[in-house]
């Protein structure tokens, strides 16, 4: 299992994503998880979090539900504060192989959201959102390297391809990406046939 960080912008769900498929992986979005559920379109339509401890018993159903089919996950920011970091289990911290915090420079982020044209992404709350996310981001990689994870920082900046390219050296070196192993595989069917 692998953990992607990241403040508002810095393209942890598009590398999430990219590196999931690339991979053969899952990736898992706690709001994506939250919404497919059904049950909390109500507290999220009003911006307001759901429960530290309903949110974790989720999500570790949901990642044991995909490990049990034999793939492994790509978390996009979870655990989001301290309080989900302390509750997970110890089992799926032993799971977690790597974490990655995209680095990006605030001001590239403003452009980058601002960008987007959101009536709720004013400066100021995107600033104040930052500062939540900072400190909930300190905390949690103090709770994970208590648990014995690792955690790398890797540069946001830049083309998607670079930035996919240096979260591959840090996250997967020496993994062979999926569709690489299929050909494999297809490859060693044929000469057999």
């Amino acid at each position: 299992m692998v953990i992607l960080f990241g403040l508002a912008g810095s393209g942890k769900s598009t590398q999430g994503q990219i590196l999931a498929k690339k991979y053969g992986m899952v990736w898992l979005s706690v709001g994506q998880v939250l919404r497919d559920t059904g049950k909390f379109d109500k507290i999220l339509e009003k911006g307001e979090l759901v429960d530290d401890k309903v949110v974790v018993d989720i999500m570790n159903e949901k990642i044991q539900e995909i490990r049990a089919g034999g793939k492994d996950v790509i978390l996009d920011g979870f655990p989001r504060d301290i309080a989900q970091a302390k509750m997970i289990s110890d089992d799926l911290a032993d799971s977690i192989k790597k974490v990655a915090i995209l680095d990006v420079p605030k001001d590239e982020l403003l452009i980058r959201i601002m960008a987007r044209g959101r009536e709720d992404d004013t400066r100021e709350a995107v600033e104040r959102r930052f500062e939540v996310v900072e400190k909930n981001l300190k905390g949690i990689v103090r709770e994970l390297e208590k648990k014995g994870v690792k955690v790398k920082r890797v540069s946001g900046v830049g083309s998607v391809e670079a930035v996919t390219k240096r979260l591959e050296r840090e996250l997967f070196r020496g993994r062979i990406p999926a569709r690489r192993i299929q050909r494999q595989r297809t490859l060693r069917h044929a000469k057999r046939v």
